[in-house]
């Protein structure tokens, strides 16, 4: 008897023995603390890619006036996007936001035909603005009617443009702005539709009059639960139904609860486990923990360069992010000076384009986005899958740094250089053509920066072989007497 004892109890001791090591084995990597979420590294496939292109796309781009924060203006007393909407739409409480969407009918949208767009462009991730701070989502949602399944194009516009970028062999983004929507909207005031309570689905829970601030990281009536709780519901229905490899947040998440946002985290982060790839998230500001995710900036770029891996993102309408009537493009030559000069500093580009209302995208955005292409059939060689340098650069310009800061920086000149490397090679782009000859201060010897003597110097896109001697001043080059594109210009520098 004593004997059966002994081998059932030598059973179950096996058998939790056995449990408790499953158990170990599913234990999630991540858990929702800063310490855990930390672990996170930096995937080197993130720091190869270099570029990136998404969109804002919505019910806003019908109106197509001024700015894609339209949605909350034409509520605003005394704002002249109010009297805009009220002369050429109507009454508020007859027409207001929710009226834009059955006329967003997308019936030119072609998720194949934009991802090749972005890819000739020379992106390596892209994809849409999944909800904007209007609260209308982009996605096949189940939490909501108000999305553009159920509604408008009747599409399910980001699970059309996953398949579609991943098609072209580049990650696939999704961006995240629903924080935005709380106050947003004047659910407050009965003079308008957003006062009505049957279309809080879309306008969000009622707030008193004065809640909306901006991102200040004060917020003295912040969101109840249930807003955080749907915040967090809805982004990971985004993740489960289409596994973005990167997810993006516009800035004002702090609004949302620490924890819903630690938890968000932790469950993208383990289902990039689960998966088996490697997963990213930005964010901006103080809304993350540093070394928690990869910080990203807007409208602006860094001085100098940086031991981490950034981001920043910027429009190319000077602007607006939506497409508008009267529209401001950046010219190719800016937009691909400052994504060089991002590179050299540690940093990536994630380019907003602005589609039309029915799904075109505009003229002046394909050319100056097939302009970006040519120029990195030329030069991708200098950009992919770089690293930075001893120096990031040389030259006069100076960056001014700051949130939206970009339009205070000049344009660059000839004598403007930025460094980039691989493979034991440099390269030394000139963000302006420097004329019949190149010189690059930062290599004389003086300066102390080269390990080891220059092999051999070439220019990418030429197949004339340049002659180049070292000078007191620095490296000086005779250039090709073609230019081998339009715009910044690599020098390959083989080292010995």
């Amino acid at each position: 008897m004593n004997k059966y004892i002994a081998i059932l109890l030598v059973s179950i001791i096996t058998g939790c023995n056995l449990k408790s090591k499953q158990a170990e084995e599913v234990k999630p990597k991540y858990t929702a603390d800063w310490e855990s979420l930390k672990q996170f590294e930096v995937p080197e496939w993130y720091k190869d890619v270099k570029f990136g292109i998404y969109f804002h796309w919505g019910p806003y781009s019908v109106p197509a006036h001024e700015t894609e924060w339209y949605s909350m203006r034409m509520y605003q007393k005394d704002s002249p996007i109010r009297k805009y909407h009220e002369d050429t739409y109507g009454d508020l409480k007859e027409f207001g936001y929710k009226d834009f969407i059955p006329m967003f009918t997308a019936e030119k949208f072609n998720a194949d035909e934009w991802a090749k767009l972005f890819k000739d462009a020379g992106a390596q991730f892209a994809g849409p603005v999944a909800e904007h701070a209007d609260g209308f989502a982009m996605w096949d949602s189940e939490l909501t009617k108000w999305d553009a399944k159920d509604m408008g194009p009747k599409r399910d516009i980001v699970g059309e443009m996953a398949k579609a970028v991943r098609k072209q062999n580049m990650k696939f983004i999704a961006t995240y702005h629903r924080h935005w929507l709380y106050a947003w909207y004047p659910t407050w005031d009965e003079n308008t539709d957003a006062g009505d309570p049957q279309y809080e689905g879309l306008y969000g829970p009622y707030v008193p009059e004065g809640s909306f601030v901006m991102a200040t990281g004060d917020y003295p009536n912040p969101p109840k639960e249930a807003f955080n709780q749907e915040w967090l519901d809805r982004l990971n229905e985004l993740m489960d139904k289409y596994e973005p490899d990167i997810i993006w947040f516009d800035n004002k998440m702090d609004i949302i609860g620490e924890e819903y946002r630690k938890q968000f985290l932790a469950n993208y982060y383990n289902n990039g486990e689960k998966w088996g790839k490697e997963v990213v998230c930005t964010y901006k500001f103080h809304d993350m923990a540093e070394g928690s995710a990869v910080l990203d900036l807007e409208r602006s770029r860094m001085s100098e360069k940086k031991d981490f891996t950034w981001l920043t993102d910027d429009s190319i309408d000077w602007k607006a992010w939506c497409d508008i009537s009267d529209p401001k493009y950046k010219s190719t030559n800016r937009l691909i000076d400052f994504l060089v000069d991002v590179v050299s500093k540690n940093g990536a580009v994630l380019l907003n384009v602005t589609p039309r209302a029915n799904g075109e995208i505009p003229e002046g955005v394909k050319t100056r986005l097939l302009e970006m292409g040519d120029w990195f059939n030329v030069n991708k060689e200098a950009i992919y899958g770089t690293r930075t340098w001893k120096a990031y650069g040389e030259g006069p310009q100076e960056i001014v740094e700051g949130h939206l800061s970009e339009d205070k920086n000049a344009d660059a000149v000839a004598e403007d250089i930025r460094f980039t490397s691989k493979d034991g090679n440099l390269y030394a782009i000139a963000l302006a053509w420097p004329g019949e000859k190149m010189l690059v201060r930062s290599f004389a010897k003086s300066k102390g920066l080269l390990d080891s003597e220059i092999k051999n110097v070439s220019m990418l896109g030429s197949s004339e072989t340049l002659t180049w001697k070292m000078t007191d001043a620095g490296l000086l080059v005779d250039l090709p007497a073609e230019r081998p594109c339009d715009h910044a210009f690599s020098l390959k520098i083989e080292l010995k």
